[in-house]
């Protein structure tokens, strides 16, 4: 019996509740990289809904199909990394997995990397990008507030330091992992900076999809947290992340009792009552 070579590409979807795109990312795959040998390997964070048993129950059948089921461990970052150290292939791609990314690019993405790119980055802001599938105004302002913040963070030349839809060599992930904080859900942002020189990256265009099932993670919290990454890398790991991430969100709870406060006393109520109501908003 002659053994299985290992494949050539792996694609790691980090998920939470995302029963109902797994199916539907396999297929979505199995299209779009007719003619390369590849994985797919879900990390799955012990959703509630059955990611990781619609993951194995596609697995029973198609040998390209992994999961991973995380128990008492969470975050897309550390899913990543997961994910990709359990890969011997020899290129990582990472997509996410409400199927808003354009899996179709992946083989462009993989001709860029071959020719002598570190890495590439499917990018919603280059020429012929799209990041129309942002669901509301509020998740737009986010994403490009954490761009611009991450741009002057990043040290490279990229447009969409935020994406999470890139590829590099397996041995190039295998070499930073030890550098990452794993913290957090900007995994490229974390590679970019963990890098000992600067890397070369070469950013694709793709329209950013709107989500077809299931509910986007980005919220405050996120931006919180990526808060945090940017001021534990200015600080050089001195301060735990975990102690600045806590520093923020008591920040904002300060922030956001003082402002329903003020609009209690500017609507009629005396200090006490409206010292309460800030409180109860803030938590």
């Amino acid at each position: 019996m002659t053994p299985r070579c290992g494949p050539t590409l792996s694609v790691v979807v980090p998920c939470y509740r995302e029963e109902p795109n797994v199916a539907p990312m396999v297929a979505a795959l199995d299209a779009a990289l007719a003619g390369i040998d590849w994985e797919v390997i879900f990390v799955d964070d012990d959703s509630p809904d059955g990611t990781a048993a619609a993951a194995r129950a596609l697995a029973r059948t198609d040998t390209r199909v992994r999961c991973i089921r995380r128990i008492g461990r969470r975050g897309l970052s550390s899913a990543v990394i997961e994910g990709a150290l359990s890969s011997s292939a020899t290129f990582v791609a990472v997509i996410d997995g409400d199927l808003q990314h354009d899996e179709t690019i992946i083989p462009a993405m993989l001709d860029a990397v071959r020719a002598g790119a570190d890495i590439a980055v499917g990018s919603r802001h280059v020429g012929g990008g799209d990041a129309a599938g942002l669901a509301s105004p509020l998740r737009q302002r986010l994403s490009g507030a954490g761009i611009g913040l991450a741009q002057k963070l990043a040290g490279v030349a990229i447009s969409d330091p935020m994406s999470g839809f890139f590829l590099l060599r397996q041995a190039l992930f295998e070499d930073l992992a030890h550098r990452l904080n794993g913290q957090g859900f900007k995994i490229l942002l974390d590679l970019l900076l963990s890098a000992p020189a600067p890397l070369k990256v070469a950013e694709l265009p793709y329209r950013f999809r709107p989500r077809a099932a299931g509910e986007s993670k980005l919220d405050i919290l996120v931006m919180v947290q990526f808060a945090g990454q940017f001021v534990d890398r200015a600080l050089g790991g001195m301060v735990p992340l975990r102690f600045i991430a806590f520093a923020l969100v008591g920040l904002f709870g300060i922030f956001v009792n003082l402002a329903a406060m003020q609009a209690s006393r500017a609507a009629g109520l005396d200090f006490g009552p409206a010292q309460t109501l800030g409180t109860i908003v803030a938590m």
